[in-house]
């Protein structure tokens, strides 16, 4: 047996091939005179059957019928068996039962007993067989050479599913190739499979050369279009009388051709070469090349072959004389996506031979997809109807968004094309027709009509600044960070954002909670609100995704004890909803409410659970639900549809709604998109249309059929029933009238139906008849229970979490007196407002460290089997910049390099080729970039470009971006609105952080949403379902923020009306400030904790011992990329350049794919692995290193009083510095100690120990290795007045190997001073060397004089900013070499004068910027270098180092002015520089840095039956306290429990034990 293409054949006897010439047959370019009557297969087809199906009942799990349909002896078997979802199950294949929870799988049986798993099976089977007793017996003419053009009866791309699914015979000797045997996987011999019909050859007879199935290319005049083109064909069955072989073309004609003919014309892929030369085919790897959408839908034709070279010359003069395009006929040989099968779950799996379906509509389905359109309105209407779905991980690289998973609500990867005529590649299998072959088949086919503009032709590029109304000024104190103090990306994040929304409303929380009978010292207490002991809040969640409501519940109710309230709260969390069977998994694993699969059936009588239970809904008073936004996303386009579409959106909410109205809770929260058609929503809870608003557009899809006109009602059993709904409604068909409310009275009044005799009316009518004014009036309809809305639009990032995503929230409550006008919604959207509280840290805050074991693993897998076999995909896939072979995805690349005036083929950050070749900065994933292709890693050459082509230029290898590269060039941005800000998390998405050089993992993008990963119970949740998760949740900082805001509207009112304000907001604001909030016992929250009372050791021989370890540190640190997250090289050789120091492993330098280091002085290093073991090195390091230090008080009393403490290091000498972690870094090790308050552990200062190179200077400067210590006071950044911007060291202790004591050192007061600096010669500046042309300054140019921009750039320019908005004269050009002229005095610190010369090294400097001053002996080797401004709140500025690392703060001396450019230097009006910043430190003697002793003991119980986990003795009184006041209040009992049902809180515990261990 051998395997070809994953079918099992019964292999063919050859003889070897011989050498074709490269004659091509005349016949193949036949004249055009004449026409021939055409003779197709289907004359001869019998008509396929319509099979009549038996329904099975749903009390039978099995039924067997007869088919009469098909045929005496034909039966079918249907087995119905239980499943999760039935919408699902319909969806994998089965049927879909009316009662749920079940599918039916089909399986029919021939009279001889052949087993068929699917309709189409059968047909193929039926129609086979006729085809080969057509073929084989003679019975159709075989038509002679052809003499006349052809005409297609079918698509050209279905030909090889058409041919393979008409030529298929029952006797195996067919047009297709022997079939393998459908059971025990054995094949069947020709005479056996054909039913005893066949008949074996005679042993003597010839063996044909060319075995059936074998494919052919032909050239013929299409009729259809009058153009020639090759069409497809199979070899038949072969007659060795004639020696002829009969040839099935695409469009079912038959021809007879001889061996010679056959071998001109064969279509060579892999099979037919095995097939010719008798050769053994070589399994060939999938490419995972980025191909557009359309390719991907038509995955069959792209299987098909490309013809070999030989076929498309010998007709290349013909096709001159046809003035067709060469390239548009010659179809040649690429690489393409391994076919995706749809995932069969039938209890009896079909045979690997041939795709399974399991009913007539997939079927369909299957053929819409496989069809080749002509025209564009048939193409529009074919992707409409059977646009194939994509799986969730795979690499969407496409014009379309495909919402194609209800769990993709919000996935956006790219975008529909305007028009089918868009861009796209030649004319071959699996592809469109490019450009002018496009449309002038679209001609030939129908008339000529309007083109709809092209999706790329809308891109237009970023021309304005950021935040271009803002002065830079305005900007740093405004936009601006604050410094992240410590934090980690962990759930500690989470918590504090949570606490600090508790504490701007404590009070009031803390009243609207009390017991009823209880008062507040102003006002009234409303007492026993939602969430208080007497009224608990009982939630209940539905298409929440990660149930993030719940999640904030329980870190509210953590935070709460913490702060002493904890006894007032209580919450339940009593079920949730979600379809997606791994979101159940999650749901199950992290939540003990009940868990129901649907929502739709929620109401069912009892519902059922995921597990196929009745479970009855309990009771709840707050319903939350995130309900389906795909359909109403903005990100649709023009496929919107509305409420009462039928898509999952409408289906979702109304079956909330209908949930509602039974289970009558109290308050419910409903989250979607801004975009949803809020007032129809609020119409359909609140059944009240007010119809003054008839007028106004609600809905958001234009057109609907059947939603046009008036509302229509009908007049049955004495009521006014709704009979048809327009779409400007929010009405269901069948509602009943109750009646309207005059102007803003409440009161109802009867409507009267217009005559007895009419049977319908519509609303003017029936509005005329009662006297309803349309201006005033509001029409009423008959609820069940009757609810109020609210709604407010809020933005992620005003609630903390550094991401833009807008949403909308609506809250929905019943009025207590059943007053429909309730104002409570005005207090519930004034509480959500002022909890809003601005994103504070950046971007880079929330994402892992690059030694997380969460991305070690990820990248283990990147290099593990499933990583390589996408490698090998990539490196097979040819030119993407093949303009005349072109990907569809290319003219977005091509117009947006066009158009931002970046050259075509500038690379300069891959440098990437086909065939996988690219070379990368050296901080980037090379195991990620390799499983890119080549049209993502053009994307962020393109990003990277437009980065610098801002007039405030910025190096992506050094700020922060967020890329999503699934994106297509023409819609995907390189910045935000908001710098420093995440876009909006969407599910499917591939985010791309060019300055980590890494992807955004799914755990980052749920930290980004608020939601705690750390103390998630996770399986095996793969990236895309994790950032699926994290793409369709709620942002739990929001979702809190509402709801403690239903918490506490009621109270809110209660003040308001007690108080004489006219301003919600002013009552808020003094509700809030007037009392206290709770504190903790025996603590402030300002973070007060023990006095330091412990014995200490010196520290001088600890430092001594690490400065003699630096060189092993150097040798044991990180050299390569491929060890930042713990991996140690495989090789013991490593390069370094010997000016900025990088450093990699010779594996990740290969010639064809790896770093980018042509630019860099090189230099071989040789470790051995004793040497580089960073494991040995670590483990010694621990050993030294002290669990805590204290930091000496005289020495912290001293810098305060220099300074005037203005880096607030009072009080310091009180905490303790408790070890934190040892980080292995590039060419040093960091041991991080922190100074925590006692109550929130929050860090207050920093103290990190640095272990290695202290400064990067190149090998021609003096090496400066050995330890230092630098310390950081966060209380800047914690206490008012705020300090905005990273917070530097403002001390520093220093002992370099062979010292023999630490020198400390102070920043002392900064001074200015003015510099000349003179340029000399020229060298291409950073954004030459991208690749921008003088496009883009005319551009810019363009923009600031424009008519709408000429008045800011004006005021820019007024404040000397022009350079925000345009270049430089001759930004082209920065100097090769800078004089510097320092006229200071020796005495006032290192001169900074001399001569800097340019240094070559690209991407290992921001803006590839390096000026070197050598070391002449006498004075320090300087660098005049661009340090970068990570989060773009401002220009990269200019400063002069004693280091080559522009994060090596304490290294810096001088501070250029924020307007600076190198290519200033060049203009002799801009080399006086005046203002230069001059960094001063002072020396700090008597400073002092001890090691505290400890007792502290860790022990673990010897007997195995013993309760306790752990016993820790030696602990402080302070922290026995902390621990303790965990688990009991009063602070008596020394143990503390560790409940498992608990386990958010238990972990926490765990964190601080292991904080003190």
């Amino acid at each position: 047996m051998a395997k070809r293409n994953g079918r099992t054949t019964t292999p063919q006897k050859s003889t070897p091939a011989k050498k074709r010439s490269s004659t091509p047959a005349k016949h193949h370019l036949p004249p055009s005179s004449t026409k021939k009557p055409k003779q197709t297969l289907d004359n001869f087809f019998p008509k396929r059957p319509k099979i009549d199906l038996p329904t099975l009942p749903d009390d039978q799990m099995e039924l067997e019928a007869g088919l009469p349909s098909l045929g005496a002896g034909w039966t079918v078997h249907l087995v119905a068996r239980k499943t999760a979802d039935n919408a699902a199950s319909a969806t994998n294949g089965g049927s879909k039962s009316p009662g749920g929870g079940r599918r039916v799988d089909k399986y029919f049986y021939s009279p001889d007993g052949q087993k068929f798993r699917s309709v189409v099976e059968v047909q193929r089977f039926l129609n086979g067989g006729a085809a080969a007793a057509a073929v084989g017996d003679g019975a159709m003419t075989t038509p002679s050479k052809r003499s006349t053009p052809r005409k297609s009866t079918r698509s050209p791309a279905s030909s090889a599913k058409k041919a393979a699914a008409t030529a298929a015979p029952s006797a195996k000797r067919s047009i297709l190739a022997a079939e393998p045997a459908r059971k025990k996987g054995r094949a069947r011999s020709p005479a056996k499979a054909s039913g005893g019909h066949g008949k074996s050859k005679p042993a003597e007879e010839a063996t044909p050369k060319f075995s059936a199935g074998i494919r052919v290319s032909k050239m013929f005049v299409d009729e259809a279009t009058g153009k020639l083109r090759p069409f497809k064909g199979m070899v038949g069955q072969y007659d060795a009388k004639s020696g002829r072989y009969k040839v099935v073309y695409e469009d079912g004609d038959l021809e007879e051709l001889s061996e010679g003919e056959i071998e001109n014309i064969l279509y060579m892929d892999d099979n037919n070469r095995d097939e010719s030369s008798g050769k053994k085919k070589n399994k060939r790897p999938p490419v995972v090349e980025n191909e557009s959408e359309e390719e991907d839908e038509k995955e069959e034709e792209a299987e098909t072959p490309q013809p070999i070279k030989r076929n498309a010359a010998a007709t290349k003069d013909s096709l001159k004389k046809n003035k067709k395009n060469f390239h548009e006929i010659l179809m040649s040989r690429t690489p393409r996506r391994s076919a995706k099968k749809q995932m069969n779950y039938n209890l009896d799996s079909a045979s690997d031979d041939e795709e399974s379906y399991s009913s007539e509509e997939e079927v369909k389905s299957k053929t819409k997809k496989s069809k080749r359109v002509t025209t564009a309105k048939t193409a529009a209407k074919s992707k409409r109807t059977g646009r194939k779905k994509k799986n969730a991980d795979d690499d969407d690289e496409s014009d379309d968004f495909h919402p194609d998973s209800e769990s993709d609500d919000d996935a956006m990867v790219a975008d529909e094309p305007e028009s089918e005529e868009d861009f796209s590649p030649p004319a071959t299998k699996g592809r469109k027709k490019s450009g002018a072959a496009a449309k002038k088949s679209s001609e030939a086919a129908e008339p000529k009509k309007k083109e709809g503009k092209k999706m790329y032709e809308s891109f237009k590029p970023m021309s304005n600044p950021i935040y271009m109304d803002m002065s830079l000024d305005e900007i740093q104190k405004t936009k601006s960070f604050l410094d992240p103090c410590g934090m980690e990306a962990t759930d500690d994040i989470i918590d504090r954002l949570v606490g600090q929304q508790l504490e701007k409303i404590g009070n009031l929380l803390h009243r609207a909670l009390r017991p009823p009978e209880s008062s507040g010292s102003k006002g009234t207490s409303v007492g026993g609100s939602l969430g208080s002991q007497t009224n608990p809040l009982v939630l209940g969640t539905a298409c929440s995704g990660t149930d993030a409501p719940a999640l904030a519940l329980t870190i509210v109710q953590e935070q709460l004890e913490r702060r002493g309230m904890g006894h007032l709260f209580k919450h339940d969390h009593v079920f949730s909803c979600e379809v997606e069977p791994y979101k159940q998994a999650y749901l199950a694993r992290n939540f003990d409410s009940k868990l129901y699969p649907d929502i739709s059936k929620l109401c069912d009588d009892p519902p059922r659970d995921v597990y196929g239970q009745e479970q009855p809904l309990p009771e709840f008073n707050l319903f939350v639900a995130g309900t389906s936004c795909k359909n109403f996303s903005m990100l649709m386009s023009n496929k919107r549809i509305d409420i009462e579409d039928k898509g999952c959106s409408g289906e979702t909410f109304l079956a909330a709604c209908e949930l509602l109205f039974k289970e009558k809770p109290k308050y419910a929260i409903f989250e979607n998109v801004i975009g949803a058609p809020w007032e129809k929503m609020s119409e359909y809870i609140t059944g009240r249309v007010k119809l003054s608003s008839c007028d106004s557009n609600k809905s958001i899809s234009k057109g609907t059929k059947g939603k046009e006109g008036e509302l229509e009602f009908l007049f049955e059993n004495n009521k006014i029933v709704v009979h048809k709904v327009p779409s400007v409604f929010g009405v269901r068909c069948g509602a009943v009238v109750d009646g309207y409310c005059k102007g803003s009275s409440t009161k109802v009044i009867a409507v009267k139906w217009p005559g007895k005799s009419k049977k319908n009316c519509t609303l003017t009518e029936l509005m005329k008849h009662n006297g309803i004014s349309k201006k005033d009036d509001t029409l009423v309809f008959e609820n069940e229970v009757m609810y109020c809305t609210h709604y407010s639009k809020v933005d992620t990032k005003q609630y903390g979490l550094p991401q833009t995503r807008l949403r909308t929230y609506m809250f929905v409550w019943r009025p207590d007196d059943d007053n429909f006008d309730d104002d409570l919604g005005q207090y519930w959207e004034a509480i959500l407002k002022y909890l809003e509280s601005p994103v504070r840290h950046s971007l880079e805050s929330f994402i892992l460290e690059v030694d997380h074991d969460i991305i070690r693993v990820f990248r283990e897998a990147l290099n593990g089997p499933a990583g390589r076999h996408t490698h090998r995909g990539v490196n097979q896939a040819p030119d993407f910049w093949n303009k005349e072979n072109a990907n569809a995805n290319l003219p977005h690349n091509m117009t947006a390099r066009e158009r931002l005036g970046l050259d075509e083929f500038a690379r300069p950050q891959t440098k990437w080729g086909p065939f996988g070749e690219m070379h990368i900065p050296p901080h980037w994933w090379l195991e990620y970039l390799k499983c890119q292709g080549q049209r993502s890693v053009d994307l962020l050459e393109i990003l990277h470009g437009s980065a610098a082509r801002d007039a405030e230029s910025h190096d992506s290898n050094f700020a922060s971006f967020f890329w999503n590269i699934s994106q297509n060039a023409s819609k995907e941005k390189h910045r935000s609105a908001v710098s420093g800000i995440a876009g909006c998390i969407t599910p499917g998405g591939d985010v791309f952080l060019p300055h980590a050089g890494r992807p955004l993992l799914g755990c980052e993008k749920l930290l980004l949403q608020g939601i705690p990963y750390f103390r998630l119970l996770l399986g095996n949740e793969t990236e895309v379902q994790l950032g699926d998760l994290a793409g369709n949740a709620m942002s739990l900082t929001v979702v809190c923020a509402t709801m403690l805001a239903a918490m506490t509207c009621k109270q809110l009112r209660k003040d308001h009306q007690a108080s004489s304000n006219k301003d919600i907001h002013a009552t808020l604001n003094s509700v809030t400030a007037d009392h206290p909030f709770y504190k903790a016992k025996g603590a402030e929250l300002d973070g007060q904790i023990k006095q330091f009372d412990g014995e200490v050791t010196d520290t001088k021989p600890l430092f001594l011992k690490l400065s003699e370890l630096a060189e092993s540190a150097i040798k044991s640190s990180i050299w390569c990329t491929c060890e930042t997250s713990g991996r140690i090289s495989h090789s013991s050789d490593f390069l370094r350049c010997a000016v900025c120091s990088v450093a990699s492993c010779r594996d990740c330098c290969h010639g064809k794919q790896g770093y980018q280091l042509d630019s860099h002085d090189i230099k071989d290093v040789h470790l051995t692995s004793d040497e580089h073991d960073s494991n040995s090195f670590e483990m010694t390091l621990r050993s030294l290193m002290p669990p805590s230090l204290h930091m000496d008080k005289e020495g912290l009393d001293k810098m305060a009083s220099l300074c005037d403490d203005k880096y607030r290091v009072d009080g310091l000498s009180d905490y303790v510095f408790v070890l934190h972690r040892i980080k292995r870094h590039r060419m040093k090790w960091i041991a991080v100690y922190y100074a925590r308050d006692g109550v929130i552990g929050e860090a207050v200062a920093e103290f990190k120990i640095i272990i290695g190179e202290v400064e990067s200077r190149s090998e021609t400067a003096d090496r400066v290795i050995g330890v230092q210590g630098e310390l950081k006071s966060f209380f800047p950044a914690r206490k008012e007045p705020l300090q905005f911007g990273n917070i530097e060291p403002c001390a520093i202790a220093r002992q370099c190997t062979g010292d023999l004591n630490m020198k400390w050192a102070m920043r002392a007061p900064e001074s200015t001073t003015c510099l000349k600096v003179v340029g000399h010669g020229s060298t291409d500046s950073f954004r030459v060397q991208v690749g921008l042309t003088k496009d883009a300054d005319a551009e810019l140019k363009e923009n600031a004089s424009a008519k709408i921009k000429a008045k800011k750039f004006g005021a820019a320019n007024a404040r000397g900013e022009e350079r925000r908005w345009i270049y430089a004269k001759n930004w082209m050009e920065w100097p090769e070499e800078i004089m510097v002229t320092d006229s200071r005095d020796p005495s006032e610190g290192v001169l900074l004068g001399g001569k800097y010369v340019r240094a070559g090294c690209k991407q290992t400097f921001n803006q590839s910027a390096c000026w070197i001053r050598k070391n002449n002996g006498v004075d320090p080797e300087l660098y005049l270098l661009l340090k970068p401004q990570v989060a773009r709140t401002g220009p990269d500025y200019g400063i002069i180092s004693t280091s080559t690392n522009h994060d090596d703060v304490s290294s810096v001396l001088a501070f250029l002015p924020r307007d600076w450019q190198p290519c200033d230097a060049l203009i002799r009006e801009k080399q006086d520089i005046q203002k230069v910043v001059i960094s001063n430190w002072a020396p700090l003697p008597g400073m002092t840095c001890q090691a505290s002793k400890s007792n502290f003991v860790v022990e673990a119980p010897t007997e195995d039956v013993s309760p306790v986990l752990i016993r820790m003795t030696g602990l402080s009184e302070s922290d026995m306290n902390d621990l303790c006041l965990r688990d009991d209040p009063d602070g008596i009992k020394t143990e503390v429990h560790l409940s498992v049902h608990r386990g958010a809180k238990a972990q926490q515990t765990v964190k601080r034990y292991n904080l003190l261990c």
